[in-house]
């Protein structure tokens, strides 16, 4: 249980830039025997394959070598010493036109898992890749290159999900997002929960080892191990490439910058978040651009999907100032409304506002992780809100919706998880003022798990839709959206299950909500 996030000084300490490209797995080393496969007692590839942040002309590959996934010390079975891993890309899902090949070193500060970055692929289009080590083959993924930059593709179809507790029901979402026909899937966190899990989906009791909460780096990846061996969310990785970025639980419950949820050291604190954010990295189809260093990960960045779409990824937790009046939720929090309240940070704000200047899609797509819509729990004339969402940072969400208009943002739709609910409403420039413009979309996801079953329709659902005159959609099921964009209008199906506590449930469309090109605001 000894393990400690790796540092990037200690990798370039292994001998410059290319040996640090070895050791993250990102680069060719050379060839023949060296870093042999050992003999492994269980499938190396027991975690799945996986690939990410697609551009026009590549894509970045995942595996974790892991033949004992859940092995107490975070180590997933594997010996202290690095590993050569081959793999290849190709046209044809039976390789007969492999298109490249190579092999990377998975190193054990890096709990061997690799990010092969594929370049020099042709756009738009559909390959298929695999990993080897000895004699052991991967299953066989497929992933998609984005269309060219200058060019307007005739549409784009992707999911977007969010919040899957383990403990809380099964990944059957999943199941079924793999059948759709999709171009990619974007995650908006909460892909791992940081509480001990003290039983199973049955109720039934799990090793000790899985009851402590995630602190380092060992039990972070032991939790990754839980996660990631459900065969679903295999299933998922391996059909599309995702853009992944974080929300809370994947350090700790409504961390804000340097500030836990709960008192601790801060030095301790720092510590978590490193261990954090190495194991998601170890774990995820990141670039290296997204490697820790120490507590801090450059995790905002943007994908374009030619003309059609860009996608900006925000990062909501790493740059933010504390909750006002102690989190929670509150009708009279005034500092809520102070102008210098930042949820984004000064720098990745101004460069979302330089983002919308100089975007040419004709949809700009913000990944979004809280509600930026204001959530009224008050039907009467009172704002009864919660603080850890956009709603306690008003000014700058005011300023944020404000210059998207005012910068000739053609539509801007923001796509976000966190709540547990399907929401579709309107983004208000003032939600103070009831004559204020409409000027973007926001669709909220639900969890693939998180809460357990859910409802059609709750106590809490029926007030929100009487105290937010701007929400046109509720719902409580469990499952996520299916969004599919043309050149006229953007459209989100909101796919549900009826139950997730036992296996086997069937999807459906709940409902499905559309914006017209050029006209702000969600039409259901």
């Amino acid at each position: 249980m000894g393990a400690r996030p790796v540092s990037r000084r200690q990798l370039l300490g292994f001998g410059g830039a290319g040996a640090a490209a070895l050791m993250l797995g990102t680069g060719e080393w050379g060839s023949g025997s060296a870093f042999a496969a050992p003999a492994m007692k269980g499938n190396p590839f027991s975690l799945g394959v996986a690939s990410g942040d697609p551009q026009p002309d590549g894509v970045v590959l995942w595996t974790r070598l892991a033949p004992d996934p859940l092995a107490e010390d975070g180590m997933g079975g594997m010996p202290a010493k690095p590993v050569r891993v081959h793999y290849e890309l190709a046209d044809d899902e039976r390789f007969r036109r492999v298109v490249r090949s190579g092999s990377v070193v998975a190193s054990p500060e890096l709990a061997h898992s690799v990010h092969p970055e594929i370049r020099g692929l042709r756009p738009n289009r559909v390959y298929y890749y695999r990993f080897r080590v000895g004699t052991d083959i991967s299953t066989v993924g497929r992933t998609r290159t984005t269309p060219l930059p200058w060019t307007t593709p005739k549409d784009l179809s992707f999911a977007f999900a969010s919040c899957q507790a383990w403990q809380d029901g099964y990944f059957t979402a999943y199941e079924h997002m793999a059948d759709e026909d999709l171009d990619l899937v974007v995650h908006l966190g909460d892909y791992l929960y940081e509480y001990g899990v003290k039983t199973n989906k049955r109720g039934v009791a799990t090793d000790p080892k899985f009851h402590t909460e995630t602190v380092d780096l060992a039990r972070y990846r032991l939790q990754y191990g839980l996660y990631k061996s459900e065969a679903p969310l295999q299933q998922a990785h391996a059909r599309f490439p995702w853009i992944m970025t974080f929300d809370d639980h994947e350090v700790e419950n409504n961390w804000a910058d340097g500030i836990p949820e709960k008192d601790q050291d801060p030095t301790a604190f720092v510590q978590r978040r490193a261990a954090a954010f190495q194991a998601l990295y170890e774990h995820a189809p990141l670039r290296h651009t997204q490697l820790p260093k120490g507590p801090d990960v450059q995790m905002y960045r943007r994908l374009s999907y030619g003309r059609l779409a860009d996608f900006t990824m925000l990062d909501t937790r790493q740059y933010r100032d504390d909750q006002p009046c102690g989190d929670g939720i509150s009708a009279d929090c005034a500092d809520r409304f102070a102008p210098d309240r930042s949820l984004l940070g000064t720098e990745q704000r101004t460069w979302v506002l330089n983002g919308f200047s100089r975007s040419a899609a004709r949809w700009h797509v913000l990944g979004n992780q809280a509600p930026m819509g204001q959530t009224d729990h008050d039907a009467g004339p009172g704002t009864t809100v919660w603080m850890d969402p956009w709603d306690g940072y008003v000014a700058e969400r005011n300023r944020l919706l404000a210059e998207a208009d005012n910068r000739g943002v053609r539509n801007l739709v923001v796509i976000t998880g966190d709540r547990h609910q399907n929401y579709a409403w309107d983004l208000k420039r003032d939600y103070a003022d009831p004559e204020s413009a409409t000027v973007a979309a926001e669709f909220v996801g639900t969890s693939i798990t998180s809460g357990g079953d859910g409802a059609d329709m709750t106590a809490e659902g029926t007030r929100f839709l009487a105290a937010n005159p701007h929400m046109k959609f509720f719902n409580g099921q469990r499952g996520y959206v299916r969004v599919r964009v043309d050149r006229k209008r953007w459209t989100s199906d909101f796919r549900v299950l009826p139950y997730v506590t036992r296996p086997g449930a069937p999807i459906t469309t709940r409902a499905t909500a559309v914006v017209e090109d050029g006209v702000p605001g969600v039409q259901v």
